[in-house]
């Protein structure tokens, strides 16, 4: 979930280049800690029913994961995806490394290469792989609708996209509270200041529209958690959702976007609503679509 956009993306065919420089590591909003790796993890293990039904390729297919980060969801695409040929791409060498150990220390039968690449300069030639999936990496990138057209050229023709994104406009809560909306405001605009978009899901459909891919279907999949469901409430409310907006507290200090009392009110609040009597409410969007041709 880590990728720059620092090259326009052209097309034409272009060979494998196997000597491509290695790219430079970006900025990354949340991090590159061990503790984001965990929470990156959590949640991919946490919303891999709900975001991965519906999506596996055949025995065969050759799949590119864009943006791959450490391999979150690599292993689930593993797992429901037998005999595919998945190739693994990010920009962070970093990354790449947790994404080996992790896929190593769980059992899986697909094959999977790894590639570190820039998504906007990939080496691989023209219509290299059947299916790509793109899961949280366009909101942290400053020209998706350039990433997606660049993706494009390595998708066959009738190859298909998935497509998988979050929108913090999504979040409502009870009990409702301003200051809690307050601190998740911080890190959408922090996120937008490091050339992101945490409002992106909203825009989904329109970008691959604008990008030149065809059939686009888009399907909202709803996160709901209360005491009723504890399990969601401690890996997606606390440990995914809470956990990310709070850790760019220092950041958000830093940019004068708040006081320490107004942070601490803020979170206070939001972790009300993992408590009793609470309720938490998010939207992912999920689209698929086909590079027209076929």
């Amino acid at each position: 979930m880590r990728t720059a956009a620092t090259e326009k993306a052209t097309g034409g065919t272009r060979e494998d280049r196997r000597t491509h420089p290695a790219p430079r590591e970006p900025a990354y909003v949340h991090g590159y800690s061990d503790h984001e790796a965990r929470r990156l993890t959590d949640q991919a293990d946490t919303l891999a029913a709900l975001l991965h039904a519906g999506t596996a390729y055949p025995a065969g297919s050759r799949v590119l994961e864009a943006g791959c980060g450490v391999g979150a969801q690599t292993v689930h695409l593993a797992a429901s995806s037998p005999g595919a040929h998945i190739t693994a791409v990010d920009i962070s060498a970093s990354s790449l490394d947790q994404a080996r150990a992790r896929l190593a220390a769980r059992p899986h039968t697909a094959t999977v290469s790894w590639r570190q690449a820039d998504l906007t300069d990939l080496p691989y030639a023209d219509a290299s792989f059947d299916h790509l999936f793109v899961c949280f990496v366009l909101e942290h990138l400053p020209d998706p609708a350039q990433a997606l057209a660049g993706l494009r050229r390595v998708l066959r023709p009738g190859g298909t996209v998935t497509v998988i994104e979050g929108d913090h406009g999504s979040v409502f809560f009870h009990p409702d509270s301003d200051h809690a909306r307050t601190v998740i405001g911080h890190q959408v605009r922090l996120q937008a200041a490091a050339g992101g978009n945490a409002l992106l899901g909203r825009q989904v459909q329109p970008l691959l529209a604008a990008a030149g891919y065809e059939d686009v279907v888009v399907r909202p999949r709803t996160v709901y958690a209360d005491t009723t469901r504890p399990g969601l409430v401690d890996s997606f409310t606390r440990n995914t959702f809470i956990a990310m907006v709070a850790a760019v507290r220092d950041d958000a200090l830093a940019a004068g976007l708040t006081t320490e009392a107004d942070w601490e009110r803020g979170i206070r609040d939001l972790r009300r609503t993992a408590e009793a009597g609470g309720t938490f409410h998010y939207t992912f969007v999920k689209a698929t679509a086909v590079n027209p041709g076929g």
